[in-house]
């Protein structure tokens, strides 16, 4: 049967349940009474999805709450062991996976190390040695959780560059294909990598986003974009990215910000062009600036550990002098980020800017404050008299936490409906719109 509108009964129903599932997700527990008006369906219809839901037990009771002089009303949650999702950071220093229940609680996880800074940033991408990473983690954390593949609703991952899907053209063979010249990954069909005998069933999904965009997802759900209506997450670590979700770009896009051209032959980025946002404020160009200036960050070791020395060196902890060298690089790069966070003021107008990313956290509020400065005297008095700037608030795991949701949304894009059995499972393009979703 076929509603007016060109909707089945069938696609009635499962918008009815995703409608149920979200809302129940993202303000539950509630009760069948505080549904309706949540989510714009007829108490018939709630007591119809509750009743299918509870039996399928994707939905569970959670105590009740008094009503107004009726008896009391049952509270409904998700259940939080009726489906489990692994999120992947492919980072600078780790491919970390991560497994979470339905409630986003972690299970299990595993982090593979990558090859130091001394090795080379294109020797410690290899694509063979990441896609391994991942699979070999994926394994890990099943086997720790004592879960078999089948109760996975999919794999989202995070990871640098631009990602190519398939209805964009030149991935139909093998699913989402990478494209990231900064660590020498052309047209790396990461996903294709992936599948193979022996690893995952072909109906559990993978999911494959730019990592700055998995970021701009977990804060926007949970962090602290929640109730935004306009926002850019930055992501700062080895490189620096972006996403933005703006009323025109409600579903939330990965801006490659840190290619911007923010001095005319000025040092060459790793991705070859000179004078990137990128060759002064990304955390590996940090170092080698630092080392240039007369530094002396410590050698075969991650960048994560030799961020950490550069601002003990320059923020020193019992007070001393701090090193005018490092003071001085991390002063510049403060203003080389301040005026290329001006630019996403200026073209986007948001409400707020979210720093993450691991060397963002790292360096903290004390370092922010500076970076705050400079953006607001680079950017035009209007956006910027209307923007706050601050740290992200879900930590370094955030990347992993946002690319769980990505199966999530699918699952409950489908009205809590796994994928079938076969051999090219189809996520449903509601996944790809889900980042920008505003929550009150």
């Amino acid at each position: 049967m076929t509603a007016n509108n060109g909707r089945t009964v069938r696609d009635l129903r499962r918008e009815n349940r995703a409608a149920v599932l979200r809302r129940l997700y993202l303000d539950g527990p509630m009760s069948r009474y505080s549904l309706a008006p949540a989510t714009g369906l007829s108490s018939g219809s709630i007591s119809n999805v509750v009743a299918e839901l509870l039996a399928e037990e994707l939905v569970e009771e959670a105590g009740s709450v008094d009503s107004d002089g009726g008896r009391p009303r049952t509270l409904l949650r998700i259940t939080p062991h009726s489906g489990h999702m692994i999120g992947v950071d492919v980072g600078e220093t780790r491919v970390r996976v991560e497994l979470f229940d339905l409630a986003l609680a972690e299970r299990a996880h595993a982090d593979r190390p990558l090859p130091t800074r001394g090795a080379g940033h294109r020797d410690r991408y290899d694509s063979e040695l990441i896609a391994g990473h991942i699979r070999d983690g994926i394994a890990e954390v099943l086997a720790a959780a004592g879960l078999t593949p089948d109760r996975l609703l999919g794999v989202g991952i995070g990871v640098p560059g631009i990602v190519e899907h398939s209805e964009e053209g030149g991935a139909e063979e093998g699913g989402a294909v990478v494209h990231c010249q900064p660590i020498g990954w052309e047209a790396v069909p990461l996903e294709r990598m992936l599948r193979g005998p022996g690893h995952l069933p072909q109906e559990v999904p993978y999911f494959i986003e730019n990592g700055a965009k998995t970021l701009g997802q977990a804060e926007m759900w949970f962090g602290a974009g929640r109730g935004a209506r306009n926002a850019v997450v930055v992501l700062f670590g080895s490189g620096v990215g972006a996403c933005v979700v703006t009323d025109d770009v409600e579903h939330g896009r990965a801006v490659e910000w840190g290619h911007l051209t923010v001095r005319v032959r000025g040092r060459r980025c790793r991705c070859g062009a000179l004078g990137c946002l990128e060759a002064y404020a990304g955390a590996e160009a940090l170092l080698e600036r630092w080392q240039e200036a007369g530094g002396q960050p410590p050698s075969d070791t991650d960048e994560e550990t030799a961020l950490t020395a550069m601002l003990a060196a320059a923020y020193p902890a019992d007070g001393g002098a701090p090193d005018p060298v490092a003071a001085a690089v991390l002063a510049e790069t403060a203003e080389y980020l301040g005026a290329g966070l001006s630019d996403l003021i200026n073209l986007f107008q948001p409400e707020r800017i979210l720093v993450g990313g691991w060397a963002g956290l790292q360096l903290g509020s004390r370092f922010l404050d500076s970076v705050r400065r400079h953006a607001l005297s680079y950017a035009l008095p209007y956006p910027s008299g209307r923007v706050g700037i601050d740290l992200g608030a879900l930590g370094p795991d955030a990347v992993t936490v946002g690319a769980a949701i990505l199966p999530l949304a699918d699952f409950f894009a489908r009205g809590g409906r796994r994928l079938p059995a076969g051999p090219s499972p189809e996520p449903s393009p509601a996944w790809r719109t889900t980042l920008g979703t505003r929550l009150a």
